[in-house]
């Protein structure tokens, strides 16, 4: 019942992750489920109250689930932290990178003063984004010796739904002059195509059903080096057609 409802909460609050994680053969559907479903309560805790203390309390709750299940002692009573708890104990799941990619939240918490978190944008996008897709791989099967690749490549992805984001960013005061400049949104863009190009022919084994949750990467980056303006504008999605194309093409090559 816990996976149900962690399926519904990516499918209402996620559905390209939905989509991928539909797309991976049905015992690693639930896997992927519950770490989308984790990613979308701390990725909302900044954005839900305007007093930082709550926010924090939030995400502390997240931290203290995690080192709870790591202990081993009784799961909190939330419809995502039993299934979580499980999916640590079966699957080893590192509990540092997990409380990293929670506290990672922390970044936007205080968008005026970044020193608060500790982290700036690229560390961010690595502890978000590159923790979620090692985590996903890991739990679907990948060999831990692919771990600084499949980081390499949900950075990337990260990186693109930061771009995707930046309207609504905007929007809530979360983002600084400096992120906005046109050099610096395509030198970023750039970086992320070159970290994901340069694993694309690896072997992740069946961390790629995880992996293909960057199947809208590139194109996104791409849109991003010939127009950086589209990126601000909030002109980066992609149509159906290409969404729903580009996923079934990889899952039926059994590539990501």
């Amino acid at each position: 019942m816990s996976i149900n409802a962690c399926a519904a909460l990516v499918e209402a609050g996620d559905p390209d992750r939905f989509l991928a994680a539909m797309a991976a053969p049905p015992e690693m559907r639930g896997r992927l489920f519950v770490l989308y479903a984790l990613n979308l309560e701390i990725a909302k805790a900044p954005f839900v109250t305007q007093e930082p203390m709550i926010a924090e309390m939030r995400l502390q709750f997240w931290r203290d689930v995690v080192a709870d299940a790591a202990a081993g002692k009784p799961v909190r009573a939330h419809e995502v932290a039993a299934p979580l708890a499980d999916l640590m104990r079966e699957k080893a799941l590192d509990p540092e990178l997990l409380d990293q990619m929670i506290s990672a939240r922390r970044f936007d918490i205080y968008p005026n003063d970044r020193g608060q978190s500790g982290l700036d944008l690229d560390t961010f996008l690595r502890r978000t984004g590159g923790h979620l897709m090692v985590l996903s791989a890991r739990a679907c099967g990948m060999p831990g010796a692919q771990r600084d690749a499949a980081s390499d490549v949900g950075t990337a992805m990260g990186t693109a739904l930061w771009m995707q984001a930046l309207p609504e960013l905007l929007a809530h005061g979360r983002v600084e002059a400096g992120d906005l400049d046109s050099d610096a949104l395509v030198r970023r863009a750039q970086s992320a195509l070159s970290l994901l190009r340069q694993h694309r022919a690896q072997d992740f084994g069946a961390g790629v059903h995880a992996l293909r949750a960057a199947w809208l990467t590139e194109p996104i980056l791409r849109t991003v080096v010939r127009d950086p303006r589209r990126a601000v504008d909030g002109a980066l999605d992609v149509s159906e057609f290409r969404r729903r194309g580009g996923l079934l093409w990889r899952s039926l090559l059994g590539r990501w």
